[in-house]
């Protein structure tokens, strides 16, 4: 019977290191036989059991390898050259290391042969030269030179040495020319009654003959080939008189005004009027030939300015009037006003009508105020009584724009007009007609044209007894209308957050 036996297991760090310096090798351990009392024994009384193993495998690092460049040009451009490459010993995460880390044997090769296109030789060869170009005085005489192989076939010339290539033309001389004064045929005057003008061609030709039949003008060969001709230069321009003219009214045009703006695109005008030839008004003229009496003018790009405050202080003007402002990354038309204080206010015109623009509070008020007469149509002719002191009925041209909170300052009536009653703010509306859901105030916002809208987080909140709100948004949040009004009540902007406005 055998004893009781076991394996013990030498840790692995004790035992042999990696098989390897560097890359994937194996690490081995020894495995002795002991009784439980920890006494070695042989080998054999430890046979009955399953043996650990000796080796796990090991990574020692990286190895370094060889590195090879790109091969450089071959050394010859026709013919067998030689083209060599760098080649080192590189370890990843280092760069280059010792080449004796690397092994020899398998080092790539530094210097290899090549073979370029085989090497030919290529010259110029001259045709015979052409004709002289004129038949008498000096001209030139032109021939083709082709760059050519050893078998006289043409190769593009840049094979050729630029340097050796004969020359393309040389001087020839013949027979001095004889010159004569050619004219052609007058132009039609150039009117169709009165005096106006013709023309004709003159030129300084050579005189035909038996090498040249027919007579050619003077080249560009000189300069000053028309004093080859014998005397005066014929006229070449003439008056001609034709009958007299009718007379006709004509469309007279005065100077153009100055440009309408001193920046950015503007509009010039000037005076056109159609006059007699004796300089009196007529109708006569023709409506198609009237000359523009409007066109557009730029005299230089405007510089655009966030506030009313900055163009009075870097234009240096003390004028109320309109000005383009950028107004959150876009560009409105502003109305500057009080210009020549020290605190400027910006207004927005209102595009459209004033009939667009109002704020009411209505007059009337029934006696009794718990019924909504009519299905709450407005009527005068209702048991009603017009006594209502906070009634007033207010036009407006302009609103203040805030521009840094983007509100609107409903309070401002500088220029607004109260044709009724008492003024009445801005989006504002209300009465003292009914406690039964019949507003009959009412108040009307149109932005259109302005490049603002209302906010959609703008809101209205009721004030007083009994009161209806009912306000309706365009589809663009340019126009806003609203109906309210109760038993003595109002609708005014949330008085936090007020009439806030976008740019559209």
């Amino acid at each position: 019977m055998k004893a009781h036996c076991l394996f013990k297991l030498l840790e692995w760090t004790q035992s042999k290191p990696c098989s390897v310096t560097c890359g994937r090798g194996t690490k081995q351990r020894d495995i002795v036989c002991m009784q439980q009392n920890l006494t070695q024994v042989e080998d054999e009384q430890c046979s009955h059991l399953s043996r650990p193993r000796t080796q796990k495998a090991c990574r020692a690092g990286a190895c370094p390898s060889w590195k090879a460049n790109r091969w450089s040009e071959c050394s010859v451009t026709c013919g067998i050259g030689a083209q060599s490459r760098e080649v080192y010993c590189r370890l990843k995460g280092t760069g280059r290391v010792s080449e004796e880390l690397c092994d020899a044997r398998v080092r790539p090769a530094t210097g290899q042969p090549c073979l370029s296109p085989e090497c030919h030789h290529y010259m110029w060869a001259a045709e015979e030269w052409h004709d002289c170009n004129v038949t008498c005085g000096e001209g030139v005489s032109s021939r083709n030179v082709l760059c050519v192989d050893t078998r006289m076939s043409p190769v593009p010339s840049s094979m050729c040495d630029p340097l050796t290539k004969p020359p393309l033309h040389q001087p020839c001389h013949q027979p001095s020319c004889q010159f004569m004064w050619m004219t052609g045929a007058w132009t039609q005057c150039s009117v169709s009654c009165g005096v106006g003008y013709q023309q004709r061609m003159v030129s300084c030709s050579v005189l035909p003959s038996p090498a040249n039949p027919h007579p050619y003008t003077v080249g560009a060969l000189s300069a000053h080939t028309h004093t080859q001709c014998q005397g005066p230069r014929p006229l070449d321009v003439q008056q001609c008189q034709l009958a007299e003219c009718p007379v006709s009214p004509y469309w007279k045009v005065g100077p153009w005004s100055k440009c309408s703006q001193t920046c950015g695109a503007g509009v010039m005008e000037r005076r056109v009027e159609c006059l007699t030839s004796k300089h009196l008004p007529s109708k006569a003229c023709h409506p198609s030939e009237r000359p523009e009496s409007r066109a557009a003018c730029r005299l230089r790009e405007c510089e655009v300015f966030s506030t009313c405050r900055e163009v009075q202080m870097r234009e240096g003007l003390r004028k109320d009037g309109e000005h383009f402002l950028k107004v959150k990354s876009r560009i409105l038309q502003v109305y500057c006003a009080e210009m020549h204080t020290g605190f400027p206010k910006e207004y927005v015109t209102l595009r459209s009508s004033q009939t667009d623009n109002f704020s009411e509070v209505y007059a009337y008020r029934l006696q009794n105020p718990f019924e909504c007469p009519f299905n709450g149509s407005r009527r005068e002719d209702c048991q009603c009584r017009n006594d209502y002191p906070a009634a007033g009925y207010t036009l407006f041209s302009r609103v203040r724009l805030d521009i840094s909170s983007m509100r609107i300052i409903t309070t401002d009536l500088q220029f607004s007009q109260t044709v009724l009653g008492r003024p009445v703010p801005f989006a504002t509306a209300g009465d003292c007609y009914s406690a039964a859901k019949c507003p009959q105030g009412q108040f009307s916002i149109n932005l259109s044209g302005t490049g603002l809208k209302v906010a959609e987080t703008t809101k209205w909140v009721s004030q007083g007894n009994y009161v209806t709100v009912k306000v309706h948004r365009s589809e663009d949040g340019t126009r806003i209308y609203g109906r309210c009004g109760g038993f003595c009540g109002k609708c005014i902007p949330h008085p936090h957050s007020g009439l806030l406005v976008q740019v559209h």
